[in-house]
Protein backbone atom coordinates (compact mmCIF):
# COMPACT_ATOMS: atom_id res chain seq x y z
CA UNK A 1 0.00 0.00 0.00
CA UNK A 2 1.17 3.97 -1.30
CA UNK A 3 0.13 6.52 -1.00
CA UNK A 4 1.24 9.94 -2.55
CA UNK A 5 0.56 12.08 0.15
CA UNK A 6 -0.07 12.60 4.13
CA UNK A 7 -2.55 14.33 5.91
CA UNK A 8 -2.12 15.10 9.18
CA UNK A 9 -5.24 16.07 11.32
CA UNK A 10 -3.95 17.98 14.78
CA UNK A 11 -1.61 20.83 15.91
CA UNK A 12 -1.18 19.66 18.93
CA UNK A 13 1.97 17.14 19.83
CA UNK A 14 1.64 14.66 17.79
CA UNK A 15 0.39 15.99 14.80
CA UNK A 16 3.46 18.51 14.37
CA UNK A 17 5.86 15.49 15.34
CA UNK A 18 4.52 12.89 12.97
CA UNK A 19 4.43 16.00 9.99
CA UNK A 20 7.82 16.34 11.01
CA UNK A 21 9.47 13.17 11.11
CA UNK A 22 7.25 12.22 7.30
CA UNK A 23 8.55 15.06 6.19
CA UNK A 24 12.17 14.20 7.42
CA UNK A 25 11.63 10.73 5.21
CA UNK A 26 10.82 12.83 2.26
CA UNK A 27 7.47 12.81 2.14
CA UNK A 28 5.00 15.38 1.42
CA UNK A 29 2.57 16.56 4.51
CA UNK A 30 -0.55 18.37 4.95
CA UNK A 31 -1.27 19.62 8.55
CA UNK A 32 -4.12 20.72 9.45
CA UNK A 33 -5.24 22.68 12.55
CA UNK A 34 -8.71 23.96 13.37
CA UNK A 35 -7.43 26.58 15.38
CA UNK A 36 -7.88 30.04 15.17
CA UNK A 37 -11.20 29.01 13.24
CA UNK A 38 -12.23 26.80 15.74
CA UNK A 39 -10.70 26.89 19.37
CA UNK A 40 -11.71 24.08 22.18
CA UNK A 41 -12.16 24.86 25.96
CA UNK A 42 -8.87 24.16 27.28
CA UNK A 43 -6.80 25.88 24.66
CA UNK A 44 -5.69 29.32 25.25
CA UNK A 45 -4.12 30.27 21.64
CA UNK A 46 -4.11 28.90 18.45
CA UNK A 47 -0.23 28.07 18.58
CA UNK A 48 1.44 24.48 17.50
CA UNK A 49 2.13 22.43 20.36
CA UNK A 50 0.34 24.15 23.28
CA UNK A 51 0.76 22.50 26.24
CA UNK A 52 -2.64 22.96 27.74
CA UNK A 53 -2.19 21.58 31.40
CA UNK A 54 1.10 21.48 32.93
CA UNK A 55 4.98 22.15 31.50
CA UNK A 56 6.48 19.53 32.65
CA UNK A 57 7.53 16.45 30.38
CA UNK A 58 8.12 13.96 33.74
CA UNK A 59 11.14 12.58 35.39
CA UNK A 60 14.76 13.00 34.17
CA UNK A 61 15.94 10.69 36.40
CA UNK A 62 18.17 7.62 35.32
CA UNK A 63 16.42 4.16 34.65
CA UNK A 64 12.80 5.63 35.28
CA UNK A 65 10.28 4.65 33.01
CA UNK A 66 9.83 8.58 31.44
CA UNK A 67 13.55 8.66 31.48
CA UNK A 68 13.58 5.75 29.49
CA UNK A 69 10.43 6.93 26.97
CA UNK A 70 12.45 10.45 26.33
CA UNK A 71 15.97 8.32 26.12
CA UNK A 72 14.55 5.72 23.40
CA UNK A 73 12.89 9.32 21.69
CA UNK A 74 15.97 11.37 21.46
CA UNK A 75 18.07 8.57 20.17
CA UNK A 76 15.42 7.97 17.00
CA UNK A 77 15.42 12.04 16.73
CA UNK A 78 11.89 13.09 17.97
CA UNK A 79 11.98 17.02 16.55
CA UNK A 80 9.68 18.28 19.61
CA UNK A 81 11.44 16.42 21.97
CA UNK A 82 14.66 18.80 21.38
CA UNK A 83 12.81 21.39 21.63
CA UNK A 84 11.62 20.53 24.57
CA UNK A 85 15.08 20.15 25.79
CA UNK A 86 16.23 23.30 23.90
CA UNK A 87 13.72 25.29 26.25
CA UNK A 88 13.56 23.52 29.36
CA UNK A 89 13.15 25.65 32.68
CA UNK A 90 14.65 24.26 35.95
CA UNK A 91 12.67 21.72 37.62
CA UNK A 92 14.79 19.53 39.46
CA UNK A 93 14.64 15.57 38.30
CA UNK A 94 12.07 16.67 35.54
CA UNK A 95 11.96 18.33 32.09
CA UNK A 96 9.72 21.29 32.15
CA UNK A 97 9.28 23.71 29.39
CA UNK A 98 8.75 27.06 28.61
CA UNK A 99 5.46 26.76 27.35
CA UNK A 100 5.57 29.97 24.77
CA UNK A 101 9.33 29.52 23.64
CA UNK A 102 8.45 25.36 22.84
CA UNK A 103 5.27 26.42 20.88
CA UNK A 104 7.21 29.43 19.12
CA UNK A 105 10.48 27.22 17.94
CA UNK A 106 8.26 23.69 17.22
CA UNK A 107 6.26 26.75 14.85
CA UNK A 108 9.34 27.63 13.35
CA UNK A 109 10.29 24.16 12.85
CA UNK A 110 7.25 23.30 10.74
CA UNK A 111 7.87 26.62 8.86
CA UNK A 112 11.23 25.87 7.92
CA UNK A 113 10.27 22.60 6.36
CA UNK A 114 9.20 22.67 2.45
CA UNK A 115 7.34 19.35 2.71
CA UNK A 116 5.37 20.24 4.96
CA UNK A 117 1.58 22.44 4.01
CA UNK A 118 0.07 24.06 6.89
CA UNK A 119 -3.95 24.25 6.72
CA UNK A 120 -5.40 26.64 9.23
CA UNK A 121 -9.12 24.77 8.47
CA UNK A 122 -11.49 22.46 10.51
CA UNK A 123 -11.78 18.75 8.96
CA UNK A 124 -15.36 17.20 9.66
CA UNK A 125 -14.70 14.37 7.42
CA UNK A 126 -12.13 10.72 6.79
CA UNK A 127 -12.34 9.46 3.40
CA UNK A 128 -11.63 5.93 3.87
CA UNK A 129 -11.85 5.46 0.60
CA UNK A 130 -9.13 7.67 -0.91
CA UNK A 131 -6.24 5.69 -2.23
CA UNK A 132 -3.89 8.47 -2.97
CA UNK A 133 -3.77 10.07 0.96
CA UNK A 134 -2.68 8.44 4.46
CA UNK A 135 -4.19 10.21 7.23
CA UNK A 136 -2.65 10.33 10.58
CA UNK A 137 -5.53 11.56 13.05
CA UNK A 138 -3.76 13.30 15.76
CA UNK A 139 -6.73 15.65 16.72
CA UNK A 140 -6.33 15.45 20.75
CA UNK A 141 -8.97 14.71 23.56
CA UNK A 142 -10.82 17.75 22.24
CA UNK A 143 -11.29 16.91 18.78
CA UNK A 144 -14.33 18.79 17.45
CA UNK A 145 -18.03 17.40 17.53
CA UNK A 146 -18.41 17.07 13.94
CA UNK A 147 -15.34 14.84 13.84
CA UNK A 148 -15.76 12.81 16.80
CA UNK A 149 -19.16 11.73 14.94
CA UNK A 150 -17.15 11.13 11.72
CA UNK A 151 -14.60 9.12 13.50
CA UNK A 152 -17.53 7.37 15.57
CA UNK A 153 -19.54 6.82 11.95
CA UNK A 154 -16.18 5.05 10.84
CA UNK A 155 -15.06 2.92 13.42
CA UNK A 156 -18.16 1.63 14.35
CA UNK A 157 -17.57 1.92 17.65
CA UNK A 158 -18.76 4.04 20.76
CA UNK A 159 -16.27 7.05 22.61
CA UNK A 160 -14.73 6.30 26.00
CA UNK A 161 -14.06 9.74 27.85
CA UNK A 162 -12.64 10.56 31.02
CA UNK A 163 -12.29 13.90 31.95
CA UNK A 164 -8.88 15.90 32.21
CA UNK A 165 -7.93 19.38 34.60
CA UNK A 166 -5.45 21.82 34.75
CA UNK A 167 -3.58 23.42 37.66
CA UNK A 168 -3.74 27.23 38.49
CA UNK A 169 -0.63 29.61 37.58
CA UNK A 170 0.67 32.11 40.19
CA UNK A 171 2.48 35.04 39.65
CA UNK A 172 5.68 35.07 40.95
CA UNK A 173 6.12 38.58 42.25
CA UNK A 174 3.02 37.82 44.73
CA UNK A 175 4.20 34.96 46.81
CA UNK A 176 5.73 35.88 50.20
CA UNK A 177 8.58 34.49 49.96
CA UNK A 178 9.46 34.92 53.53
CA UNK A 179 6.80 32.11 54.08
CA UNK A 180 7.85 29.60 51.88
CA UNK A 181 11.18 27.62 50.93
CA UNK A 182 13.13 26.53 47.80
CA UNK A 183 13.91 22.02 48.35
CA UNK A 184 14.63 19.32 46.67
CA UNK A 185 13.25 16.09 48.12
CA UNK A 186 16.18 14.71 50.62
CA UNK A 187 18.37 17.25 48.81
CA UNK A 188 18.66 15.97 45.79
CA UNK A 189 19.47 17.62 42.65
CA UNK A 190 19.15 21.60 42.67
CA UNK A 191 16.26 23.28 44.97
CA UNK A 192 13.86 24.42 42.00
CA UNK A 193 10.63 24.03 43.47
CA UNK A 194 9.08 26.60 46.19
CA UNK A 195 7.69 24.94 48.96
CA UNK A 196 5.06 26.20 51.16
CA UNK A 197 4.85 24.50 54.48
CA UNK A 198 1.81 24.05 56.15
CA UNK A 199 1.18 23.32 60.34
CA UNK A 200 -1.32 20.85 60.80
CA UNK A 201 -3.54 23.56 61.83
CA UNK A 202 -3.30 25.42 58.25
CA UNK A 203 -3.58 21.81 56.97
CA UNK A 204 -7.10 21.03 58.47
CA UNK A 205 -8.42 24.49 57.89
CA UNK A 206 -7.49 24.20 54.50
CA UNK A 207 -9.34 20.53 54.05
CA UNK A 208 -12.37 22.04 55.91
CA UNK A 209 -12.05 24.96 52.74
CA UNK A 210 -11.16 22.87 49.92
CA UNK A 211 -13.89 20.04 50.73
CA UNK A 212 -16.66 22.58 51.18
CA UNK A 213 -15.63 24.77 48.35
CA UNK A 214 -18.71 25.08 45.45
CA UNK A 215 -17.55 23.31 42.17
CA UNK A 216 -18.26 24.31 38.46
CA UNK A 217 -21.35 23.27 36.86
CA UNK A 218 -20.86 20.88 34.18
CA UNK A 219 -21.24 22.11 30.95
CA UNK A 220 -23.64 20.63 27.79
CA UNK A 221 -20.27 20.23 26.24
CA UNK A 222 -19.22 18.06 28.81
CA UNK A 223 -22.95 15.93 29.10
CA UNK A 224 -23.12 15.75 25.85
CA UNK A 225 -20.16 15.10 24.25
CA UNK A 226 -21.27 13.56 20.92
CA UNK A 227 -24.19 11.28 21.38
CA UNK A 228 -26.73 13.99 22.92
CA UNK A 229 -26.31 11.41 25.71
CA UNK A 230 -25.33 12.69 29.61
CA UNK A 231 -22.56 10.78 31.08
CA UNK A 232 -21.21 10.20 34.22
CA UNK A 233 -18.35 12.25 35.30
CA UNK A 234 -15.18 9.67 34.69
CA UNK A 235 -11.96 11.30 36.11
CA UNK A 236 -8.41 9.69 35.36
CA UNK A 237 -7.50 8.42 38.31
CA UNK A 238 -3.52 9.59 36.84
CA UNK A 239 -5.07 13.77 36.97
CA UNK A 240 -7.72 14.11 39.69
CA UNK A 241 -8.95 17.13 40.65
CA UNK A 242 -7.64 18.30 44.03
CA UNK A 243 -10.85 18.27 45.71
CA UNK A 244 -11.54 14.93 44.48
CA UNK A 245 -9.00 13.43 46.03
CA UNK A 246 -9.62 15.06 49.02
CA UNK A 247 -13.03 13.65 49.34
CA UNK A 248 -11.55 10.32 49.51
CA UNK A 249 -9.91 10.50 53.39
CA UNK A 250 -8.55 13.20 55.81
CA UNK A 251 -5.06 12.46 54.73
CA UNK A 252 -4.91 11.77 51.21
CA UNK A 253 -3.34 14.92 50.38
CA UNK A 254 -0.51 14.19 52.76
CA UNK A 255 0.10 11.05 50.91
CA UNK A 256 -0.56 12.35 47.45
CA UNK A 257 0.29 15.98 45.76
CA UNK A 258 0.70 17.51 49.25
CA UNK A 259 3.63 15.06 50.47
CA UNK A 260 6.24 16.79 53.01
CA UNK A 261 8.36 13.69 52.88
CA UNK A 262 11.96 15.01 51.84
CA UNK A 263 11.76 18.07 51.98
CA UNK A 264 13.44 19.81 55.51
CA UNK A 265 12.36 23.26 56.37
CA UNK A 266 15.22 25.53 57.03
CA UNK A 267 13.22 27.31 59.75
CA UNK A 268 12.58 24.20 61.68
CA UNK A 269 14.63 21.50 60.76
CA UNK A 270 12.40 18.80 59.93
CA UNK A 271 9.37 18.13 57.49
CA UNK A 272 6.39 20.47 57.58
CA UNK A 273 3.13 18.67 57.97
CA UNK A 274 2.07 18.64 54.42
CA UNK A 275 3.91 20.76 51.82
CA UNK A 276 2.41 22.41 48.36
CA UNK A 277 5.18 22.57 45.45
CA UNK A 278 5.38 25.42 43.04
CA UNK A 279 7.10 24.84 39.55
CA UNK A 280 8.66 27.15 37.38
CA UNK A 281 6.72 27.86 34.39
CA UNK A 282 8.91 29.58 31.88
CA UNK A 283 12.81 30.65 31.62
CA UNK A 284 11.67 34.07 33.35
CA UNK A 285 10.72 33.00 36.07
CA UNK A 286 7.72 34.99 36.58
CA UNK A 287 4.89 32.40 37.20
CA UNK A 288 4.96 29.03 39.41
CA UNK A 289 2.42 26.47 38.86
CA UNK A 290 1.35 24.52 41.69
CA UNK A 291 1.87 21.13 41.32
CA UNK A 292 -0.65 18.47 41.02
CA UNK A 293 -3.35 21.35 41.95
CA UNK A 294 -6.06 20.87 39.17
CA UNK A 295 -9.18 21.22 40.08
CA UNK A 296 -12.95 21.75 39.26
CA UNK A 297 -13.78 24.67 41.56
CA UNK A 298 -15.46 27.86 40.82
CA UNK A 299 -13.31 30.87 40.00
CA UNK A 300 -14.27 32.84 43.33
CA UNK A 301 -13.75 29.84 45.24
CA UNK A 302 -9.96 28.76 44.02
CA UNK A 303 -8.84 32.44 44.82
CA UNK A 304 -10.87 32.10 48.52
CA UNK A 305 -9.30 28.24 49.06
CA UNK A 306 -5.83 28.20 47.81
CA UNK A 307 -4.53 31.85 49.16
CA UNK A 308 -5.22 29.80 52.62
CA UNK A 309 -2.03 28.15 51.21
CA UNK A 310 0.96 29.46 53.69
CA UNK A 311 2.70 32.41 51.14
CA UNK A 312 -0.37 32.25 48.89
CA UNK A 313 -2.32 34.70 50.78
CA UNK A 314 -2.08 37.39 48.51
CA UNK A 315 -1.74 35.72 45.57
CA UNK A 316 -2.09 36.51 42.26
CA UNK A 317 -3.52 34.11 40.08
CA UNK A 318 -2.69 33.98 36.29
CA UNK A 319 -4.93 31.34 35.45
CA UNK A 320 -7.47 29.43 37.40
CA UNK A 321 -7.54 25.65 37.50
CA UNK A 322 -10.32 24.10 35.23
CA UNK A 323 -11.56 20.76 33.91
CA UNK A 324 -11.92 19.59 30.25
CA UNK A 325 -13.50 16.93 28.91
CA UNK A 326 -10.96 14.35 26.90
CA UNK A 327 -11.87 12.24 24.11
CA UNK A 328 -10.23 8.61 22.72
CA UNK A 329 -10.80 5.65 20.88
CA UNK A 330 -11.24 1.91 22.35
CA UNK A 331 -7.99 1.28 20.93
CA UNK A 332 -7.59 -2.44 21.60
CA UNK A 333 -10.65 -3.39 19.43
CA UNK A 334 -9.49 -0.76 16.58
CA UNK A 335 -6.14 -0.18 15.94
CA UNK A 336 -2.71 -2.67 14.95
CA UNK A 337 0.47 -2.07 16.41
CA UNK A 338 1.50 0.35 13.66
CA UNK A 339 -1.30 2.89 14.87
CA UNK A 340 -3.70 1.84 11.70
CA UNK A 341 -7.48 1.42 12.20
CA UNK A 342 -7.67 -2.38 11.18
CA UNK A 343 -10.92 -2.19 9.28
CA UNK A 344 -9.30 1.21 7.62
CA UNK A 345 -5.70 0.80 7.51
CA UNK A 346 -5.39 4.04 5.33
CA UNK A 347 -6.32 5.94 8.64
CA UNK A 348 -4.21 6.19 11.54
CA UNK A 349 -4.66 7.51 15.02
CA UNK A 350 -1.73 8.75 17.09
CA UNK A 351 -1.32 10.98 20.25
CA UNK A 352 -3.59 11.17 23.17
CA UNK A 353 -6.68 9.95 20.78
CA UNK A 354 -5.20 6.72 20.69
CA UNK A 355 -5.17 5.95 24.66
CA UNK A 356 -1.90 7.33 25.45
CA UNK A 357 -1.67 9.86 27.78
CA UNK A 358 0.37 12.57 29.11
CA UNK A 359 2.59 14.87 27.13
CA UNK A 360 5.73 12.79 26.51
CA UNK A 361 4.19 10.03 25.36
CA UNK A 362 2.14 12.06 22.92
CA UNK A 363 5.01 13.05 20.97
CA UNK A 364 6.43 9.34 21.31
CA UNK A 365 3.09 8.59 19.47
CA UNK A 366 3.18 11.18 16.65
CA UNK A 367 6.90 10.28 15.93
CA UNK A 368 5.82 6.27 16.10
CA UNK A 369 3.04 7.85 13.70
CA UNK A 370 5.48 9.98 11.40
CA UNK A 371 7.37 6.84 10.77
CA UNK A 372 5.01 4.43 10.25
CA UNK A 373 3.30 6.46 7.78
CA UNK A 374 6.38 7.45 6.05
CA UNK A 375 7.53 3.43 5.53
CA UNK A 376 4.05 3.02 4.03
CA UNK A 377 3.84 6.24 1.77
CA UNK A 378 7.46 5.18 0.18
CA UNK A 379 5.36 2.08 -0.48
CA UNK A 380 7.36 -0.33 2.72
CA UNK A 381 5.45 -2.82 5.40
CA UNK A 382 6.32 -0.64 8.64
CA UNK A 383 7.98 -2.30 11.23
CA UNK A 384 6.34 -2.15 15.24
CA UNK A 385 8.46 -0.75 17.72
CA UNK A 386 10.08 -4.02 19.87
CA UNK A 387 7.91 -5.11 22.68
CA UNK A 388 10.96 -4.79 24.94
CA UNK A 389 11.21 -1.03 24.38
CA UNK A 390 9.17 1.88 26.18
CA UNK A 391 7.85 3.08 23.09
CA UNK A 392 6.64 -0.53 22.07
CA UNK A 393 4.90 -1.14 25.47
CA UNK A 394 3.54 1.54 25.41
CA UNK A 395 1.82 0.77 21.98
CA UNK A 396 1.32 -2.67 22.96
CA UNK A 397 -0.54 -1.99 25.87
CA UNK A 398 -3.66 0.32 23.48
CA UNK A 399 -3.96 -2.45 21.29
CA UNK A 400 -3.74 -5.21 23.52
CA UNK A 401 -5.08 -3.71 26.75
CA UNK A 402 -8.51 -5.76 28.33
CA UNK A 403 -11.26 -4.24 26.50
CA UNK A 404 -13.61 -4.38 29.33
CA UNK A 405 -10.77 -2.14 31.42
CA UNK A 406 -9.01 -0.27 29.47
CA UNK A 407 -7.98 3.25 29.96
CA UNK A 408 -5.38 5.56 29.18
CA UNK A 409 -1.89 5.37 30.35
CA UNK A 410 1.24 7.02 31.22
CA UNK A 411 4.39 4.86 30.38
CA UNK A 412 5.36 2.73 33.22
CA UNK A 413 7.27 -0.06 34.38
CA UNK A 414 3.92 -2.17 34.82
CA UNK A 415 4.00 -2.14 31.12
CA UNK A 416 7.04 -3.91 30.03
CA UNK A 417 8.07 -7.03 29.61
CA UNK A 418 9.09 -8.41 33.87
CA UNK A 419 11.95 -10.12 34.32
CA UNK A 420 12.50 -13.25 34.40
CA UNK A 421 10.99 -14.93 37.72
CA UNK A 422 14.90 -16.18 38.79
CA UNK A 423 16.25 -13.11 38.15
CA UNK A 424 13.67 -11.08 39.97
CA UNK A 425 14.32 -13.19 43.05
CA UNK A 426 17.51 -13.12 42.24
CA UNK A 427 18.15 -9.61 42.14
CA UNK A 428 15.94 -7.78 44.79
CA UNK A 429 17.02 -4.08 44.97
CA UNK A 430 14.10 -2.66 42.31
CA UNK A 431 16.24 0.30 40.98
CA UNK A 432 18.81 -2.68 39.60
CA UNK A 433 15.92 -4.60 38.15
CA UNK A 434 14.73 -1.37 36.64
CA UNK A 435 18.04 -0.87 35.73
CA UNK A 436 18.19 -4.26 33.69
CA UNK A 437 14.75 -3.58 32.19
CA UNK A 438 16.25 0.06 30.81
CA UNK A 439 19.12 -1.56 28.98
CA UNK A 440 17.28 -4.25 27.29
CA UNK A 441 14.87 -1.79 26.30
CA UNK A 442 16.96 0.43 24.72
CA UNK A 443 19.45 -2.03 22.97
CA UNK A 444 16.23 -3.23 21.75
CA UNK A 445 15.24 -0.44 20.55
CA UNK A 446 18.55 0.76 18.80
CA UNK A 447 18.41 -2.32 16.75
CA UNK A 448 14.96 -1.61 15.75
CA UNK A 449 16.40 1.63 14.44
CA UNK A 450 18.92 0.47 12.77
CA UNK A 451 16.39 -1.84 10.82
CA UNK A 452 14.04 0.62 10.37
CA UNK A 453 16.27 3.15 8.39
Amino acid sequence: MTAKRIRIIGGGLAGPEAALQAAKRGCEVDLYEMRPTRSTEAHQTSDFAELVCSNSLKSESENTAPWLLKQEMRQAGSILLAEADATAVPAGHALAVDRVEFSKRVAERIAAEPRIRVHREEVTSLDEQATDTLTILASGPLTSPALAAELQRLTGSDHLAFYDSISPIVDATSIDMSKVYFAARYDKGTADYINCPFTKEEYDRFMDALTTAEAVESKDWEKFPVTGTPEKLQYFEGCLPIEETARRGRDTLRFGPMKPVGLTDPKTGRWPYAAVQLRQENLRADSYNLVGFQNHLKYGEQNRVLKLIPGLENATFLRYGQIHRNTYIHAPSLLTETLQLKAHPRIMIAGQLSGVEGYTESIASGMLAGIYAAAIANGNAPQPAPRLSANGSLTHYITHAETKKFQPANITFDLLPPLEEDLRKKIRDKKERHKIQCDRALAAWNEWLGSSR
